[in-house]
């Protein structure tokens, strides 16, 4: 123990149980606050071109340059997560991404915004990843994941419902506010947490590290968020291409993704008492059948339910995936792997994305490439699945 941790374990200030759900409730706001621009990440992208001029490629490369940075502080988690105090680095992270996104508000050259966002991902990863590792030192991993996954698309449904509607009055600001607000709230409940020191037994029955269920596992992170972010980040342009009304598009996404609480609620409820593969199988085979109805998109109802059915199951596979990759290792390194490999899919989405649509392949070619990458991810989840589960890993 260190001597913060001793301090911590001494003080006389009230803190939630480690395993109950309001310590699950404010885990999952220290871990959204590093990356809770992913899930109004469409509002960001729509508020950079509409609100400051910026061209589409380059407002994707500005999404992907703040998580392709998370992805690299989340890397740099792996390596310290034994080594330092949780709580104190907490604290830093968070002050640090507050200060940079208020800062982003007076910001106008994309350049600029890329190099900024890019130190503020690296700040946000590390975040995560730290968090992701406290994550795993619970004794509901899978549960705690899904109320984390609760979190962020319930709020960020909140987020791509009401910020859209802003920019056109007030520019980019409220988009950088609400950011900095959120990790204003997750410093405030930073206190009430536990110690959660690293655990003395193993997780799961697992043992040692399966090192190629563990790969399988993150290769099908990395594939799933990134089919998945490279249409969320223009899910608002691919709507007003389609010729919906920009005030549906922002309304059907708000209330898609509080239909996707389904999802994440799915996980709490029912943990693993049957099981991961075949939730995941099915979770899998809805969200390549949600993704082809966005080729329908000129239909207010089949945008509305393509982003209702992909939500649903974004949240209760990702929810899976990350705590399967949790069970590989005691300390929580695995699950700060899987927040980097998280980070990185997330990041190349965009990027992917941006691509494609600079070379005029529309945004037909980008739900089809998003089709070819979910099939991919499918295909390389379902076998550590069901090796988990028949090793009892839970």
């Amino acid at each position: 123990m260190t001597i913060c941790e001793e301090h911590v374990a001494r003080r006389n200030f009230p803190t939630a149980a480690p395993d109950g759900f309001p310590a699950s409730i404010m885990l999952s706001f220290l871990a959204t606050a590093g990356l809770f621009y992913v899930n109004i990440m469409a509002a960001i992208v729509d508020g950079l071109v509409s609100g400051l001029g910026i061209t589409e490629s380059a407002a994707g490369n500005i999404g992907a340059a703040n998580i392709y940075g998370a992805a690299f502080g989340a890397l740099a988690a792996v390596f310290i997560v034994k080594r330092v105090s949780w709580r104190p680095l907490s604290i830093a992270c968070l002050f640090g991404l507050i200060a940079i996104d208020f800062g982003s508000i007076f910001l106008q050259s994309a350049d600029m915004l890329i190099l900024v966002r890019l130190a503020h991902g690296v700040i946000g990863g590390l975040l995560v990843g730290v968090s992701y590792a406290v994550i795993a030192r619970t004794d509901k991993v899978d549960r705690t994941f899904g109320v984390l996954l609760f979190v962020q698309f319930g709020l960020g449904g909140l987020g791509v419902m009401v910020l859209p509607r802003l920019v056109p009055v007030y520019g980019v600001a409220p988009l950088f506010i609400a950011l900095a607000l959120f990790s204003a709230a997750a410093l405030a409940m930073l206190p009430f947490l536990d110690r959660y020191a690293p655990r003395e037994k193993p997780v799961s029955s697992t043992g040692g590290v399966l090192w190629a269920p563990l790969a399988m596992t993150l290769l099908a992170i990395f594939l799933f968020q990134a089919a998945n972010m490279g249409l969320l980040a223009y899910i608002i342009r691919l709507g007003i291409d389609y010729g919906l009304d920009r005030d549906y598009v922002s309304t059907a996404l708000g209330l898609a993704t509080w239909v996707a609480l389904a999802g994440p609620a799915i996980v709490i409820g029912l943990g693993t008492k049957w099981g991961r593969f075949p939730i995941l199988l099915a979770g899998m085979i809805l969200t390549l059948g949600g993704t082809a109805i966005f080729h329908l998109s000129s239909s207010p109802a089949a945008y509305m339910i393509a982003n209702c059915g992909t939500g649903i199951t974004w949240g209760c596979v990702m929810a899976y995936l990350l705590g399967m990759a949790a069970q590989f290792d005691t300390a929580g390194r695995t699950a700060a792997a899987a927040g980097f490999v998280s980070k990185l899919g997330l990041a190349s989405g965009p990027f992917v994305a941006g691509r494609l649509l600079g070379a005029d392949m529309g945004f037909s070619g980008l739900i089809n490439v998003a089709l070819v990458g979910l099939a991919l991810s499918m295909v390389v989840m379902l076998a550590p699945a069901r090796r988990l589960d028949r090793k009892g890993g839970a």
